[in-house]
């Protein structure tokens, strides 16, 4: 399975949920390549800090930034359970090809009006993608999610309904997260019976059922 993270709007946390997406199906002995086709290489620099603590290698990470990627993305998954795609933000033609590659696409949307109206364009993508692709799956997840938040949960029933729909699986605002960035590892490596390992594992699951 194919899964693009993607968003043109920055700062939604697309390369923090596509390596834990990631690093859960590695761990659970699944093959997994991690594509960064963001132009900045975030994921590529949280694989670099990884390699230097050093800790063990859970998955690929390959850098492809181009438009060619709907071809290259399908060789890659011939030898791996699940590819996962850190797509760019505001680069067309790279989203354009990330979602010919995807089996499935994760928006990632903090719980928020503004994000829901930043994701119009994005939306406009997925319904010009889904004239080639008509089986294209596509979801909103809610992530950076406060504890508690009256606004998280009206944003969740807003897009119940909505197409695509929400996941029901929320990634929370939590610190172990920026952690797990800055140290090139996973926040099941800080904690693996903490809120935030759970969450992500919730995630893997529900999105992996997406693809059965």
């Amino acid at each position: 399975m194919i899964v693009a993270l993607l968003n043109q709007k920055g700062g939604v946390g697309k390369t923090t949920l596509a390596l834990h997406l990631a690093g859960e199906w590695a761990r659970n002995g699944q093959r997994v390549v991690l594509i960064d086709a963001d132009p900045q290489g975030s994921a590529l620099d949280w694989s670099e800090q990884r390699a230097k603590e050093p800790l063990p290698r859970l998955f690929g990470v390959v850098g492809l930034a181009r438009d060619t990627l709907h071809r290259e993305a399908p060789e890659l998954a011939r030898d791996a359970d699940h590819v996962v795609i850190d797509g760019p933000p505001r680069v067309a033609g790279l989203m354009r090809s990330a979602l010919l590659a995807a089996d499935v696409v994760l928006v990632p949307a903090q719980p928020s009006p503004f994000d829901g109206w930043a994701s119009g364009e994005m939306l406009k993508l997925i319904d010009e993608a889904r004239i080639y692709r008509p089986d294209l799956i596509a979801r909103f997840v809610l992530n950076r999610c406060g504890a508690r938040t009256i606004i998280a949960s009206e944003t969740a029933d807003a897009l119940a309904d909505h197409e695509p729909p929400a996941l029901t699986t929320r990634i929370g605002q939590r610190v172990a997260f920026a952690d797990a960035a800055r140290t090139g590892r996973l926040v099941d490596e800080f904690d693996g019976a903490g809120a935030a390992a759970r969450e992500v594992t919730a995630l893997a699951n529900e999105v992996g059922a997406l693809g059965r």
